[in-house]
């Protein structure tokens, strides 16, 4: 006979089962085994049904909402100054802004005392009665939920106080009490919060007409319950318009964010793209220098050769690698350039093409005039473009001047332009917004300095200095 094990069921007490069933009993076995093991361990609710697990996700929302905590402190907080309302404020009134949601919340307590005094109580529990009936919309300042049951309490505690005459069971002062606390426990808290007060108070209207029925002039459950629905309603709507307009202003942030940096590594991709030819064409001097400098040597030593071989050699495998890095950063519609890359030489022909735009612009060039490095001049020359493309994009009409400054530490370069006319008719067009951005890459990328801001008459100015170092003939 085979041993027995003892084998562990999910939903029923331990059953002993042989090692050796039928094929048929094996088969069942394997299946049950492989469902029960898609259960996590001490996870009953699991393999209850939709309604079940909807129902316990409800009560978990409702003990949350309304049990748990629910007279913590809580304290009203100020009204931002930057709320749209208050912008629209005026200047002296502004530091007030921050008192209205007590004065509000003030305000409700008075009238629902004054509710409970002219309700038809007794002359010797009028006072108390209004008291208690102002009590709760004032503990919504700090303990919001708390206020709620507050109110719940309040309710049949006013009708006990209170005359037998008129509606029932909400008394004027309660009725007033009940519906300010609804109102702005609900602007405090979330949509959710204000279904479940709604959801409890309905069921204390129900529980007390079948219990003990309407009032003499009959019952005002009905009205209070449609009053304060169409206000949760608003309200719940109101706060889900507000979290919308939050997750939409977080997202423009995000994408403004990610905008910002997918602009700041296409124009690092550009000036790459144009630094390689300029390493490129000095790399090929070096190969072919070296490769040519054997020869211009009678008998030279075989160490010689091999040095200048190695120079070549390690020349021509950097414009490969070169190469390679040009492939990685090249865009899918990117062309190679059929001209070297502009220099400081070629100003005077960027002026005239501008010119011929319809963009008046002198130049000014201060300091002896020298060569520079190629790096350097290819930047200033693109940063000279990029500030006249942008007077013609946002200035028409206006006039720039470009002063180009040599002196002893590097170079200074200055483009302004003056303000838009007030008789033109040509409008400012809007661009990406990289203008400025890949100006400050270039000058960054040499340790620059530059800044860029209006100017007092209205125009704009950019200035920036790109320092050279002097090389000495004993460094050379």
């Amino acid at each position: 006979m085979a041993p027995v094990v003892p084998e562990a069921d999910a939903q029923g007490p331990l059953s002993l089962v042989t090692t050796a069933p039928p094929a048929a009993a094996y088969r069942g076995n394997v299946t049950e085994t492989t469902q029960t093991g898609s259960t996590p361990p001490g996870d009953a609710s699991a393999t209850r049904s939709p309604e079940y697990r909807l129902a316990k996700d409800a009560l978990s929302g409702l003990r949350e909402d309304l049990f748990h905590d629910a007279f913590a402190y809580r304290p009203l907080s100020r009204t931002a100054p930057d709320a749209p309302w208050v912008r629209r404020l005026p200047a002296r009134m502004r530091p007030y802004a921050a008192r209205v949601p007590y004065l509000a919340v003030a305000g409700a307590a008075l009238l629902c005392f004054y509710g409970g005094l002219v309700g038809g109580y007794s002359s010797q529990w009028t006072l108390l009665s209004g008291l208690v009936c102002a009590l709760p919309v004032l503990a919504t300042l700090v303990r919001p939920v708390g206020a709620f049951w507050m109110s719940m309490v309040a309710t049949p505690l006013v009708a006990l106080l209170g005359s037998s005459l008129g509606d029932w069971p909400w008394l004027p002062g309660s009725f007033m009490c009940h519906t300010a606390v609804l109102v702005i426990v609900a602007i405090r808290t979330r949509p959710r919060t204000a279904v479940w007060m709604w959801v409890i108070t309905a069921a204390y209207a129900f529980f007390n007409e079948s219990l003990w029925g309407p009032g003499q002039y009959g019952s005002n459950s009905a009205p209070l319950l449609l009053l304060t629905a169409f206000a949760l309603l608003a309200i719940s709507l109101w706060h889900i318009r507000r979290d919308a307009r939050q997750q939409v202003t977080a997202q423009q942030t995000v994408t403004a964010h990610e905008r910002s940096r997918r602009t700041l590594l296409e124009e690092r991709t550009n000036i790459a793209r144009e630094l390689h030819d300029v390493v490129a064409h000095h790399m090929s001097v070096v190969a072919i220098q070296a490769e040519a400098a054997p020869y211009r040597v009678e008998n030279p030593p075989e160490e010689l050769e091999r040095a200048f071989a190695t120079i070549r050699e390690n020349a021509v495998a950097a414009l490969t690698e070169l190469r390679r890095v040009l492939g990685v950063v090249r865009a899918e519609d990117y062309e190679a350039p059929d001209a070297p890359q502009p220099t400081l030489t070629d100003l005077d022909a960027l002026l005239a093409n501008v010119r011929e735009a319809g963009l008046g612009v002198e130049k000014a060039v201060t300091g002896a005039v020298r060569e520079l490095p190629p790096g350097v001049e290819l930047s200033a020359y693109r940063i000279v473009q990029e500030a006249l493309s942008n007077t013609l994009r946002h200035a028409p009409g206006a006039t720039a001047r470009v002063e180009v400054a040599y002196v002893l530490g590097g170079l200074g370069l200055r483009i302004v332009n003056t303000a838009i006319p007030q008789n033109t008719f040509v409008k400012p067009s809007p661009g990406a917004g990289h203008g400025v951005t890949g100006m400050r890459e270039r000058v960054s990328m040499l340790n620059g300095e530059m800044t860029a801001g209006p100017t007092d008459d209205g125009g704009y100015e950019v200035a920036v200095f790109l320092p050279v170092t002097a090389v000495s003939e004993g460094d050379a």
